[in-house]
């Protein structure tokens, strides 16, 4: 049987129009992905995603207008469907943790092999969070630092909530943390919604990094 499956739409958001034009290139090289339009600032890429409805958004952190992190805040409000891949020359700690809290789902390097950013771009659409490896690599460094005794890291949470909170950190899906608990996955999604709800997260990802940040995922 022949697919007719969709082609992946992907916008760019770089203030850089040589930057722009050298993914678009890489993209219109591979069959299966297709450049949906192009944005030089933040505030050009919230509205070109909601006209355009992009599967994939691939956007620099430091743009005028509006940053990166506060436009992927904006398009996780707007179009939390939309996936965000962060592709910048800023690997500061700071900047990561700010992006993966805004939304984005994927955060690589320019300086990324094209394979590797091909590979980001089809995994974030998946659903999937994409870490460079320098990036990865220092996160698991902190999540392995020996930290304070941290009883009750999330007050507001129940047990039940704070141990799947746990689970989610240490990258369990839904299906699996109610098999490994023994309960339905519906009350493991509605367990996960009153943990966003009470954190104020917004995505998977967010919950990760804060869970891990407090020591959680181990």
């Amino acid at each position: 049987m022949t697919s007719s499956a969709a082609p992946l739409r992907v916008l760019l958001a770089d203030d850089h129009a040589v930057v722009r034009r050298g993914i678009a290139a890489l993209l219109s090289s591979v069959g299966g992905i297709e450049v949906a339009g192009e944005a030089a600032t933040g505030a050009e890429a919230i509205r070109a995603a909601q006209l355009t409805r992009p599967d994939v958004v691939v956007m620099d952190v430091r743009m005028p207008d509006m940053d990166g992190v506060e436009a992927t805040r904006g398009l996780a409000a707007a179009l939390p469907e939309c996936a965000v891949l962060m592709l910048t020359m800023f690997d500061d700690d700071e900047t990561v943790f700010a992006a993966m809290r805004a939304g984005a789902r994927g955060y690589l390097l320019k300086g990324a092999a094209q394979d590797d950013i091909l590979h980001a771009i089809r995994s974030v659409a998946a659903g999937h969070v994409v870490l460079g490896p320098g990036i990865a690599r220092r996160l698991l460094d902190q999540a392995a630092e020996p930290r304070g005794p941290a009883p009750d890291p999330f007050p507001e949470l129940t047990a039940r909530e704070r141990q799947i909170l746990d689970l989610i950190a240490a990258g369990r899906s839904n299906g699996v943390i109610a098999a490994e608990l023994g309960v339905a996955t519906k009350t493991v999604v509605n367990h996960v919604s009153a943990i966003f709800a009470k954190l104020r997260l917004a995505t998977r990802a967010e919950a990760i990094v804060r869970a891990r940040e407090a020591g959680l995922g181990r």
